[in-house]
């Protein structure tokens, strides 16, 4: 899982239960419980044991464990009988070309005559957007970065594509705790600057700038409490994300990060040109106005991000399954199976993340290369994609989705799976259970359809807690399935959640519960079951999410 120290820094929410149900999917005995049971943890452990072994060096984007990984993966899907969809010489392999850019020194904002620097006064996160060692900035103010039916901060404002945004921390509120947008004191999904970022990104800009109103004693705290590590380097993909082939989406795609930099108050006052008061006004004026108030205009600034950059190639894993009489739909069943490799000498094996992921891909495909080769195959055809470069920031599946091998308009949904091998504290003690996130942003056919399969065959305790989209981990945007979703595919993300191992050495295969793992795997194979062999696609939300 993409790790963003960000929007766990400024975000907050609550949880948000939803539960729905409808007719069995398929009886006792059926065809789909048998091919599930062949879904084994002996299996599961073997594949586990091997991919996040000290062998693969934490299999990091670009670096000879992931090219290692890749091997193996593509190895097992040979041996299923799966086909490679790639065109060109290793048709199991979609190469992407991206480049890392490691910090020679602290990066440096200059505003008239005054310089403030990362660390002391903004951080920044993702790779730098600047071409030159220093650049000017072409910013434009956007309010707080919001745009709904009720409040938009971009309704008449000039296209930003291209440029780089400036916003408000937070949102409209009346000074003593009420905010507009919920009416209560409870904050909206808006006031995540994950929120912002994806709205921003959206929009093509190319960074988003979050003006905090800390006092440079809260800011320097708050940074100091973040492991912002300038020999840790950002990675961006090197070749631009094309147009997909669809008449719908004949629009430039916008990356799936961007830079992103989060300041304290004085330089946010700078950059807007006025005073860290003006800008706790601008919060109760909006508020009383229930509308973007009169515009604060940000000033020149230039951008210094000393880097070194560095070529690299990584490349997705895809074996491809091909249906019946509705061979040309396909659901992705996806998981990445990079992690985040060595760091200070140390290997990071990543057995829960993505290992548990990757592993479970491959019982997926095993079970419906089974019910294939006994007559039972599926309906429509299933890409079980492995990316590569989640961990720098979805740079795999947003690769694919801009150079789709099959088009996106064909694809009916994506099953995400994304860290399912392990049980989070606030589950401990308690029965299986299953985090899903998103199903019912887009289609909420498809999160029906999700509960009925669960109901009917897995009996995991299902649990939405970070469906919400106020909840302040913002796990919606931080996995695979988000490149699918904005494009309008509808998604389901599976995770057991985060744990004290997370991103850590200690994130290894002898804390695995492999029993939890496999029963999470078969979930999956439910849904997909479902989906690859029902009448029709799920239907989309006719609302916006």
């Amino acid at each position: 899982m993409h790790k963003s120290l960000l929007f766990s820094l400024l975000a907050t929410g609550l949880a948000l239960p939803v539960a729905a149900q409808q007719a069995p999917v398929s009886p006792p005995n059926s065809p789909a419980t048998v091919f599930a049971a062949t879904i084994s943890p002996i299996e599961i452990r073997l594949h586990l044991t091997e991919l996040a072994s000290d062998a693969y060096e934490g299999r990091e984007t670009g670096k000879p464990g992931q090219v290692k990984a890749a091997a193996y993966l593509t190895q097992q899907f040979e041996k299923l009988g799966l086909r490679g969809p790639v065109a060109g010489s290793s048709p199991y392999q979609q190469p992407f070309g991206l480049y890392s850019s490691l910090p020679t020194a602290p990066g440096k904002l200059r505003v008239g005559a005054t310089t403030f620097v990362s660390g002391r006064d903004f951080v920044s996160f993702g790779p730098s957007f600047v071409a030159q060692p220093t650049a000017p900035a072409d910013p434009v103010f956007m309010g707080y970065g919001i745009e709904t039916e009720a409040y938009n901060d971009y309704a008449g404002q000039p296209d930003v594509r291209g440029r780089d945004v400036v916003v408000l921390q937070g949102e409209p509120n009346n000074g003593l705790g009420r905010y507009l947008l919920s009416g209560t004191k409870q904050e909206s999904e808006w006031s995540s600057p994950f929120r912002k970022a994806a709205l921003a990104r959206t929009k093509g800009a190319r960074s988003l700038t979050v003006v905090s109103y800390a006092t440079p004693k809260d800011f320097r705290k708050l940074a100091e409490s973040v492991p912002i590590d300038l020999t840790e380097p950002a990675y961006s993909l090197t070749t631009p994300v094309l147009q997909p082939d669809e008449p719908e989406l004949l629009v430039q795609t916008p990356p799936a990060y961007i830079t992103t930099l989060i300041t304290n108050g004085p330089l946010g006052a700078a950059l807007l040109g006025t005073t860290v008061q003006a800008l706790w006004r601008y919060d109760t004026e909006s508020y009383r106005l229930k509308r973007p108030p009169a515009r604060l205009q940000p000033v020149a600034f230039t951008v210094e991000m000393p880097e070194k950059r560095q070529d690299l190639t990584s490349s997705n894993v895809l074996g491809f399954l091909e249906g019946t009489d509705k061979k040309d739909e396909v659901l992705v069943i996806s998981a990445h199976y990079d992690h985040v490799g060595v760091q200070h000498d140390t290997i990071y094996n990543g057995a829960d993340d993505d290992g548990s992921g990757t592993v479970a891909v491959l019982a997926l495909a095993r079970a419906f290369t089974a019910a294939k080769a006994a007559g039972q195959g599926p309906r429509r055809s299933i890409l079980f994609l492995l990316n590569s470069g989640e961990e720098k920031g979805l740079l795999g599946s947003e690769y694919y989705t801009g150079h789709p091998v099959f088009p996106l308009r064909s694809t009916i949904a994506d099953l995400n799976v994304d860290m399912i091998g392990r049980t989070d504290k606030a589950h401990l003690g308690k029965p299986n259970y299953l985090y899903l996130i998103g199903a019912d942003r887009l289609s909420t056919e498809l999160h029906q359809l999700s509960e009925t399969a669960n109901a009917e065959h897995a009996h995991l305790r299902l649990d939405y807690h970070y469906n919400d989209p106020k909840d302040p981990e913002q796990l919606y945007y931080r996995s695979d399935h988000y490149n699918f979703a904005r494009h309008g595919i509808p998604i389901i993300f599976y995770t057991s959640g985060l744990h004290a191992d997370y991103h850590k050495a200690t994130d290894d295969v002898d804390k695995i519960e492999f029993g939890k793992l496999t029963e999470r795997t078969k979930l999956v194979f439910f849904t997909a079951w479902e989906l690859v062999n029902r009448e029709n696609r799920p239907a989309l939300n006719t609302a916006k999410p």
